[in-house]
């Protein structure tokens, strides 16, 4: 059995560290620590925290990509209950987090996007590959008149998610998942309200 390249060692475990102190709390040294590794060995793999932290993010969102997938699936359900699926999947796992963590691509946005330019620029792309698959259910069920048609597909996912994280920001800061209820209680009803 072969062992884990160091390089993995290290995304590894500065995704625990970020998840758990955050970016800016969250040191090279401590990251090569937990990783066991010697100092010098991240600037073998990484030119910078920022570049790394890019990376740890890619693999985070590459997860969320897979709960998306598995969410949205046209397995006979109408999108706007596939949408809700999406929504009930995440607060599981936030639920086993205690309502304390949130999502990393959350996370980082209000931590880093002032201070970073590359993170903000690797966030907004992250975010816009995220609407796609969203949008694509969205417009299913503007095709089926299920989902007003109010607003274009594109703009009604945008909202969707920006909602979502101010209802995960609200949820970390009264560790509760009141927020995430009445997100599903009366802002999905809102957006997803049938076509006139």
């Amino acid at each position: 059995m072969s062992r884990p390249s160091l390089r993995q060692n290290l995304l590894a475990a500065g995704h625990d560290l970020f998840w758990r102190n955050g970016y800016s709390a969250t040191g090279v040294r401590d990251i090569v620590a937990a990783a066991g590794a010697s100092p010098g060995s991240f600037t073998n793999h990484f030119a910078s925290k920022e570049e790394f932290a890019g990376e740890v993010l890619e693999r985070y969102f590459a997860y969320v990509c897979g709960l998306v997938e598995a969410a949205l699936a046209d397995d006979g359900l109408p999108p706007a209950a596939r949408l809700r699926r999406y929504l009930d999947i995440i607060t599981t796992r936030l639920e086993a987090g205690d309502w304390a963590r949130g999502c990393m691509i959350g996370n980082f946005s209000l931590e880093t996007s002032p201070t970073s330019e590359p993170l903000r620029r690797k966030l907004d792309d992250i975010f816009a590959r995220w609407r796609k698959p969203f949008a694509a259910c969205i417009a299913e069920g503007q095709a089926r008149g299920e989902i007003t048609t109010a607003f274009s597909a594109d703009d009604l996912a945008d909202v969707l998610l920006a909602s979502w994280q101010g209802a995960m920001l609200a949820m970390k800061v009264e560790r509760s998942p009141a927020p995430l209820e009445r997100f599903k209680t009366i802002i999905v009803p809102l957006l997803f309200g049938k076509a006139p």
